[in-house]
């Protein structure tokens, strides 16, 4: 969602956001060009959205606009921030399972330049090229579910020298050796539906072959995301709940066929969340009758549920239902603490009486953190419950941003008081 997928739900911000810079490797170390601004920490989806100063010379996210498929899985440049995010659940030959995500976030510095003498409004050539107007940052996990264990990791590029980038026909999008790639679109033009994902590091490994098994689904009004009064704080949104997959998996020295169902939310933008709001909780639902379910639960300062929460219900028949704030009612039934002290929900009851649905969701490993700056709980979970009177099963993934800044605040808050 917004921050989620949101979200951003991993990052590069904007100055203004403090921290660290974001550690390179050699190749793509980032060390700001004379002229060229530099990020201040990378993070999640809440970073991208909270750096809202420079919007200005961005496209904004105004009103609902005509999606147009395969285009609109490519990247939006004339936007301040997009990403894609994918998350599933997936099961090896010999039974073991697995949950993973791979995001990838597109963080522009400036504005695209426009020499506007030029045929058609060409851009403007940059001096150098290594120079760059915009970054890349990916996050890449895995969840071994039998062994209960998790691995994060993450990689930070400038769009240079072929560092990382995203390309629009067809798509591919990658960082590095990690990437999200379509096949060519039909001889009619028309989205082959079919896209490989690739992702490894010393410790996995990761190769899917991805089949849309249903069309994209437009969430918010027409496919506009208003995340809260403040103008411009809106994005373009859209998923794809369900992606058939297939391919292979490296844990350590092994190698596992596996398969299972993937999860894609695509959004993008030039806004910030409002002022009051600290975080939200993401639920991405796959139910086991076809349906699927995405919520988010913006919170604010006050640990309050901010009334722009929203999301979308997918029925059987493909059918979506947007809905408000009100229709969802979440009670969280549990929390785990990370080593570090943050404490995040984990468990939830989770119904929607005018879907008559009611239903548990909860974590399949408690350690799900990724160690990002700020860090972030984003994990696979299970579903179990009702709808109406039959009995319902699901898996999914659900994503905590803002619970590590909100520790950070009181931590902070706390040494003030003992100066005083």
């Amino acid at each position: 969602m917004a921050c989620e997928r949101i979200g951003v739900m991993l990052a590069l911000a904007l100055a203004g956001c403090g921290g660290q810079q974001p550690p390179l490797d050699a190749a793509g170390s980032h060390r700001a060009l004379p002229g060229e601004p530099a990020p201040a920490t990378a993070g999640s989806r809440l970073d991208v959205l909270r750096s809202g100063a420079g919007d200005a010379g961005f496209a904004q996210a105004l009103a609902p606009r005509a999606f147009e498929f395969p285009r609109d899985h490519g990247a939006h440049p004339e936007f301040r921030h997009e990403w894609w995010y994918l998350t599933g659940q997936l099961r090896a030959s010999d039974g073991e399972r697995f949950g993973f995500e791979l995001t990838f976030f597109r963080l522009a510095l400036v504005p695209p330049p426009v020499d506007s003498a030029a045929p058609g409004g060409a851009a403007t050539p940059t001096v150098s090229r290594w120079r760059t107007r915009q970054l890349y940052v990916a996050h890449f996990a895995i969840t071994d579910i039998g062994r209960r264990s998790f691995h994060s990791t993450a990689r930070y590029a400038r769009d240079a020298l072929g560092l990382a980038g995203a390309r629009t026909a067809p798509l591919r999008v990658w960082l590095d050796g990690w990437s999200l790639a379509a096949q060519p679109a039909t001889q009619g033009g028309a989205d082959a539906g079919t896209w490989t994902l690739m992702a490894a590091d010393q410790s996995y490994a990761l190769t899917l072959r991805l089949q849309a098994e249903s069309a994209p689904v437009l969430n918010g009004d027409r496919g506009l995301s208003v995340k809260s009064d403040t103008p411009g704080a809106a994005s373009y949104y859209y998923s794809i709940p369900r992606l058939a997959a297939r391919g292979e998996l490296r844990a350590g020295n092994r190698s596992l066929s596996v398969e299972g169902l993937v999860w894609l939310d695509r959004e993008w933008g030039s806004g910030a969340l409002g002022a009051d709001q600290t975080g939200w909780d993401w639920f991405a639902l796959q139910l086991a009758d076809g349906s699927a379910l995405m919520f988010y639960a913006l919170r604010d300062r006050g640990d309050r549920r901010d009334p722009h929460s929203a999301g979308t219900f997918i029925g059987v028949d493909g059918h979506a239902r947007a809905l408000g704030s009100e229709d969802v009612a979440i009670e969280v039934q549990d929390h785990w603490r990370s080593p570090e002290g943050v404490r995040y929900p984990a468990g939830w009851h989770v119904r929607i009486p005018v879907l008559a649905l009611d239903v548990v969701v909860s974590p399949v490993v408690a350690n799900q953190e990724l160690e990002t700056t700020p860090r972030y709980w984003e994990g696979a979970v299970g579903v179990a419950g009702r709808r109406g009177t039959q009995g319902l099963s699901g898996q999914g993934y659900v994503e905590l941003v803002g619970y590590a800044g909100e520790r950070s605040e009181q931590r902070a808050q706390g040494e003030q008081g003992e100066k005083r």
